[in-house]
């Protein structure tokens, strides 16, 4: 049988103050470092295709 969801607490004081501040210094990545992530992953993704056998 499945746990009732529990409610998410709401932040006040300092915690919320720090959760706001971490939240606006996200580093943007660039539009190039995220296309060589993505070609990156993208054979990895081909590389691992060829050790999954599936049974259908």
């Amino acid at each position: 049988m499945a746990r009732p969801i529990k409610e998410t607490p709401i932040l006040t004081g300092k915690d919320a103050e720090r959760f706001v501040e971490r939240a606006e210094r996200v580093e943007r990545m660039s539009e190039e470092t995220r296309a060589t992530n993505r070609a990156k992953l993208m054979e990895r993704v081909k590389e691992a295709k060829k050790l999954i056998t599936f049974c259908w």
